[in-house]
């Protein structure tokens, strides 16, 4: 039990991390984003704040709409809001401005994949879903409508007020938006730490043991973000 909960502690953070520095390799390449990084791009124009500054302010505010839907927050969300923001800013201080278009096009598809592997990795952590990933699944909760309608419709709605505010589409936007969702069904499997089950017991013997019950707010698999 314990080695899981290091585990699972050591694949949330390594995500987090991996995740900004994901996304700090898709904006190096300069050939789009994907739609929350597309709204945070913008609005870090507006401000003038950096990059990661705009992620955990988004992230926070983000957060701050669970209450009234009474969604509970796992340690995975909150780290999520800090992690992701802090790790994308270090990541852009030293990573360079790729060129020609070769090494623009290989940050992009690299840092695709990454995301897709960190997205996995963080999730399948089960300690919390990110605070974007709540607030899809807190709205399909209450409204009663369907996973792939309430998230297109928060991703398109970020995406347009995003780009008027001078974030970047293009060819990562059209990349990501086709790739995410397979990557991430791929890698999820593969990251997601298995629950603890009980273990057959001989006779005579105390019961056995109750699983680890999953944590609170954990979300169903889906695409990262």
């Amino acid at each position: 039990m314990a080695w899981s909960w290091v585990r699972r502690l050591i694949q949330l953070y390594a995500g987090l991390t991996l995740y900004g520095f994901s996304m700090a390799l898709m904006i190096r390449a300069e050939l789009g984003l994907d739609p929350w990084d597309v709204f945070h791009q913008g609005l870090a124009e507006r401000t003038g704040w950096s990059f990661g500054v705009v992620t955990i302010v988004v992230g926070a505010a983000v957060l701050l709409l669970w209450w009234p839907m009474r969604q509970r927050p796992g340690l995975g969300t909150v780290s999520n809001v800090l992690v992701i923001g802090i790790a994308v800013d270090a990541s852009l201080r030293w990573l360079p401005a790729p060129d020609p278009f070769g090494w623009q096009l290989a940050f992009l598809v690299f840092g695709v994949v990454l995301n897709a592997v960190a997205g996995g990795a963080y999730i399948g952590a089960r300690l919390g879903p990110g605070p974007r990933d709540g607030l899809m699944t807190g709205l399909v909760r209450i409204t009663g409508r369907s996973v792939r309608l309430i998230r297109t419709g928060i991703e398109v709605t970020v995406l347009v007020v995003g780009f008027v505010l001078g974030g970047s589409l293009g060819l990562g936007t059209v990349l990501y938006a086709l790739t995410i969702g397979p990557l991430v069904q791929v890698f999820l499997p593969l990251l997601t730490v298995p629950e603890r089950r009980a273990e057959p017991v001989a006779a005579g013997e105390p019961g056995p043991v109750a699983p680890v019950a999953e944590q609170p707010g954990t979300p169903a698999p889906a695409p990262a973000g």
